[in-house]
């Protein structure tokens, strides 16, 4: 009995005490709308084909497009991806975790990578560093970007708290961000002439951001709280950020700028319900120390929202089944309509006079 009752208060005290790396803040969130109004369930995604990777890959995360019309995508191991015909064509090996693709005004691609920082490349073995630190403090995730039409980029970095390198990768990096709700998210700009600097900070994991037709302002998916923002660039209020959409039924992954005042933007999971233990820090330590089986994890059903520069929501596509995996982002490249993932070892691509 005693060896029992000593079993039971050691497990009691390693979950309570045992030290881990999470510091919870507590917030209490807005009941999940669910999939109703303007998110109303449908299957509009049942009919995309699964475009598949070589053996052995897989995270199709972001898409880029060339001048030339030439489409580039990443895998998990770091790869650099052609898309021609029916799949993939390995081009190069980057090496890191690159996540965000954006094609400049030079013709160079540009890279977020969530292991080493803002990267540009023009050809196999010409992959550069633009940006590892700022103000010299490192870019520990960098997420996503968008290029401006004089070579400005502007980069998401999701958490200073957390390191997706030493972590475990990208997923369970995110995972921790968010169940921390640490506000170390911010976005960072590039000019091209080397400098660069935060123009927006206090977000729960950074993800998606989109510059206007104008570049009059920017788009930012604060995937943490389920939410999109947008930080005014020029004009009178130049500085100033005010929130586009707020309490989705998803957490917002990459944004798209489709280019006609339109944009696509993937949810990575519908909400879920560990939410409600968010008021409670000392529960959420508990969780975690009880380890990957029960901690909150994505919940695969495919979504991409389509939505205009006012917050309006213009159309949404689902795959209820989840037969895609994490979706994280999604753009129409000529008569395609291209949906990417997280670690799944495919993407979807679908003609878009299919789309509905």
């Amino acid at each position: 009995m005693r060896i029992v009752l000593g079993l039971i208060i050691i497990g009691l005290a390693y979950l309570v005490f045992w030290p881990v790396e999470v510091e919870p803040v507590a917030w209490t969130p807005p009941d999940s709308p669910g999939f109703t109004g303007d998110f109303s369930e449908n299957d509009a995604l049942a009919a995309i084909d699964l475009v598949a990777f070589p053996a052995g890959e897989e995270g199709p995360e972001d898409i880029a497009v060339s001048p030339d019309g030439s489409v580039y995508t990443t895998s998990l191991s770091g790869a650099l991806y052609r898309i021609d015909g029916d799949g993939p064509v390995k081009i190069d090996e980057l090496g890191g975790r690159p996540l965000g693709l954006r094609t400049g005004p030079d013709g160079a691609l540009y890279i977020a990578d969530s292991f080493w920082g803002l990267m540009r490349w023009t050809g196999p073995g010409t992959l550069e560093t633009l940006v590892s630190e700022i103000d010299g403090e490192p870019v520990v995730y960098a997420n996503q970007l968008d290029v401006g039409q004089d070579g400005t980029v502007y980069f998401s970095n999701s958490s200073d708290r957390f390191d997706p390198e030493t972590m475990g990768g990208t997923k369970p990096t995110s995972i921790l961000t968010i169940w921390e709700q640490s506000d170390t998210g911010y976005v960072a700009r590039r000019t091209p002439d080397g400098m660069t600097q935060k123009v927006a900070e206090g977000f729960v994991f950074t993800n998606g951001v989109a510059l206007s037709p104008d570049e009059d302002y920017l788009l930012i998916a604060e995937t943490g709280r389920a939410r999109v923002h947008k930080l005014w660039l020029t004009g009178p209020n130049a500085g100033q950020r005010e929130i586009l959409l707020e309490n989705l039924p998803g957490y917002p992954d990459n944004i798209e700028a489709q280019g006609d005042g339109t944009y696509w933007m993937a949810f990575a999971s519908p909400r879920v319900p560990t939410e409600a233990l968010m008021p409670y820090p000392f529960l959420r330590k508990v969780i975690w120390r009880l380890g990957p089986m029960v901690r909150p994890a994505p919940i695969h059903r495919g979504m991409m929202v389509q939505f205009d520069g006012d917050g309006t929501i213009l159309r949404t596509l689902q795959d209820p089944d989840g037969r895609l995996g994490v979706t994280t982002g999604g753009k129409v490249v000529g008569d395609q309509f291209y949906v990417m993932t997280l670690d799944s070892p495919w993407f979807g691509r679908m003609k878009t006079a299919d789309l509905r």
